[in-house]
């Protein structure tokens, strides 16, 4: 049985007034009530909206959660940040969601998908975020939707839920899209934010190539390999997405009206523009690795051939101080008084001849 306990930002525990004050900093204007499990610190955050009038409310009661469900008046968002063992018994129990469904949420790291199940929803998908350290971050989102509800949970904090409440609350007169403007708002934020994820690597597609071209850096191969993986990793999160808003575009799904698949739309557009931006930048990435390796091959050839011109300037003068250097008793050369000297013009004439030709055929 769930212990409920109302916390505020004054008098909450320390790690939900760490969890609290991040999010805090993307959406200030209300104060979160969350309510805990009796043997976890972690959170939930219910908002409702009443269709009727237009204003938000907040439960710090599950039993209340399912009434509200209950409702067709009222669009329930229920929010659970790093939820336990309790917390997935309490949507088994509340919403009775399937336990496969539940599975997945539990064992995490979910290929980006959608499931229809009687009544509901279950959809995968991920933030990208990047650290300062230029790692991609992928953090998993788990909704499931209903007619006049969504349930989202996941296990580090999202920018994407502030962000979509603070939008939700703009645009609440959009009543008669229902739950699909809730839906569009939470999977809209995530979308938007692979671009600029996209920018910069194409910048440091930008710096990389400088490297290469201008100041050959032998470490540009480590990044070009490091963005490579990260355009994968980001191609693997974005790409399964479009068989998400296939499945919710079609006209014979029952959770939303028709309106709604107009902004619907409008992700899955942008969803194409970013699949085609990573095969853009992955083209680049091979032909900066291409460049790379071809630059790197012509370094090598050029330092062959110098150490090749250096050789056979050394071989000639050595050539000619072996063949006088040889303990023959008859060489007229080494009893002629200016033979000592003329080895030596000998041994620099040959070794400025081949140098000029070298330097000629661009060999040194």
């Amino acid at each position: 049985m769930t212990c409920l306990v109302v916390a505020r930002r004054s008098n909450c525990r320390n790690s939900a007034k760490s969890q609290l004050s991040t999010w805090g900093n993307h959406s200030p204007n209300f104060e979160p009530l969350f309510f805990y499990g009796a043997n976890s610190d972690k959170m939930i955050d219910a908002l409702i909206l009443d269709l009727q009038t237009l204003s938000f409310q907040r439960v710090n009661e599950t039993a209340h959660i399912s009434e509200l469900c209950a409702n067709s008046d009222n669009i329930v968002w229920v929010r659970i940040a790093a939820p336990t063992a309790e917390d997935f018994r309490l949507l088994a129990d509340g919403f009775g969601f399937h336990p496969l469904a539940i599975e997945d949420c539990q064992h995490g790291h979910q290929r980006p998908k959608i499931e229809e199940y009687p009544g509901y929803y279950y959809i995968v998908l991920y933030e990208a975020d990047m650290d300062t350290d230029s790692n991609l971050l992928l953090h998993e989102l788990n909704i499931f939707l209903g007619r006049n509800y969504i349930v989202t949970l996941h296990n580090q904090p999202l920018v994407s839920i502030p962000t979509a409440e603070r939008l939700w609350r703009s645009r609440c007169d959009q009543k008669d899209f229902g739950n699909g403007m809730l839906t569009y708002l939470v999977i809209d934020t995530i979308v938007d934010d692979y671009m600029p994820l996209l920018d910069t690597m194409s910048e440091r597609l930008d710096d990389l190539q400088e490297k290469i071209f201008e100041d050959f850096h032998q470490d540009a191969l480590k990044e070009i390999f490091r963005i490579k993986k990260q355009l994968l990793l980001l191609r693997r999160a974005v790409v399964p997405l479009r068989d998400v808003f296939n499945v919710l575009m079609r006209r014979e799904q029952p959770l939303f009206p028709r309106e709604t698949m107009i902004y619907f739309q409008d992700v899955y557009d942008h969803l194409i523009r970013i699949a085609d931006t990573i095969d853009t930048l992955r083209e680049i990435v091979t032909s900066t690795m291409d460049a790379f390796l071809t630059i790197s091959g012509n370094r090598m050839n050029f330092v062959m051939k110098r150490l090749t011109s250096i050789s056979a300037i050394l071989m000639s003068v050595t050539l000619v101080a072996g063949i006088y250097g040889m303990n023959f008793t008859v060489m007229p050369e080494l009893g002629w008084r200016y033979g000592y000297v003329g080895a030596l013009g000998l041994m620099l004439g040959l070794a400025v001849s081949l140098y000029i030709y070298f330097r000629r055929i661009n060999w040194l």
